[in-house]
């Protein structure tokens, strides 16, 4: 094994304070070939014997032109550490971030499930959530956008998504790699400026480390995590409120006199669950904020129709929704 490195003791720390791993599991582990995913490769790998985890490399070829031979750096990676390799190539090309992300997801998901992984394992860094919160912040979103990048979620049945490298920045994983000499892929794709996300870590987060805070990737990061347990603890707390003022009317319908006595925060909670239950598509800010304005609206006062022709309506004590075809 490597020699232990502060590295190693930050993530053996997180795993043992987070619970992120139970002992002799099967993790899948997406590997780039960029610096981070090269990282946490060769760190599971380091500590696989202290844990006893069955370990496999998953990689994702989106077809991109300037990928082009890629898959094979990361295969022959792979098998210098002699691990277990698993491909999936893209069948349709996408440039879209948000379409990239979403089918390498389903296609992580799709291997772990056809060779019984437990975990799908990532190398989101503290830097990533830095971004992420950054992102989200400027597009508007609440506390739930904010906090970003949480340390585990539900990715398929049976199957978590795990990310252990949240408290270490991108720096200490360049380090690591650049002491152990492991070939880092450079992805041209980290540097093409019309993707928002490079211009927030090329140009936005330098300027704000040069001129407000040199930690100012650490200082985000700590507000994720805070923003992290404030949500869990709102959404169970609306999820409980929910389930008790959905108890009669079929569940399409909230009790407004019990809502009524939440706090707002709460009440957009709640309404934002009910709405996600009931609607084919995420509801928007607007549209639950319509919705929670019926709490105090007149009866058989309405909202406008959601997609797919549902309207909320207050009939006496219910906001009611429903399908006008």
């Amino acid at each position: 094994m490597t020699n232990w490195t502060p590295i190693h003791a930050k993530l053996q720390r997180s795993l043992k304070q987070r619970h992120l791993f139970e002992r002799n599991q099967r993790l899948l582990v997406a590997l780039s070939g960029g610096q981070d995913s090269l990282c946490l490769g060769k760190l599971l790998l380091d500590l696989q014997p202290k844990w006893g985890w069955q370990l496999a490399i998953a990689h994702c070829d989106h077809r991109w032109e300037y990928d082009t031979g890629i898959a094979a750096h990361v295969e022959g990676v792979v098998q210098s550490w002699q691990l277990p390799f698993y491909l999936k190539t893209a069948i349709e090309v996408t440039q879209s971030e948000g379409a990239a992300r979403q089918w390498r997801y389903k296609a992580l998901s799709e291997i772990a499930t056809e060779h019984g992984y437990e975990c799908v394992v990532t190398a989101h860094t503290q830097s990533d959530r830095a971004e992420t919160l950054l992102f989200n912040l400027m597009r508007g979103s609440g506390a739930d956008g904010l906090q970003s990048l949480s340390w585990r979620r539900h990715l398929a049945e049976g199957i978590q998504l795990v990310r252990p490298l949240l408290e270490v920045s991108r720096a200490e994983t360049l380090q690591f790699c650049q002491e152990l000499q492991l070939p880092i892929w450079e992805d041209v794709y980290n540097q093409d400026l019309k993707y928002s996300r490079n211009r927030i870590r090329l140009e936005l987060l330098p300027q704000l480390r040069t001129h407000f805070n040199p930690q100012v990737e650490q200082a985000l990061a700590q507000t994720a995590e805070l923003l992290r347990a404030d949500v869990e603890y709102l959404e169970e707390q609306a999820s409980l409120l929910r389930q008790e003022i959905m108890t009669d009317n079929q569940g399409l319908g909230l009790n407004r006199r019990v809502l009524g006595d939440a706090p707002l925060a709460l009440q957009r909670r709640v309404v934002r669950q009910f709405l996600q239950q009931l609607l084919a598509s995420a509801p928007s800010f607007e549209q639950i904020e319509k919705v929670t304005a019926l709490i105090t609206a007149p009866n058989k006062s309405r909202t406008d129709p959601f997609p797919g022709g549902a309207i909320a309506e207050v009939n006496g004590e219910w906001i009611i929704l429903n399908y006008e075809f």
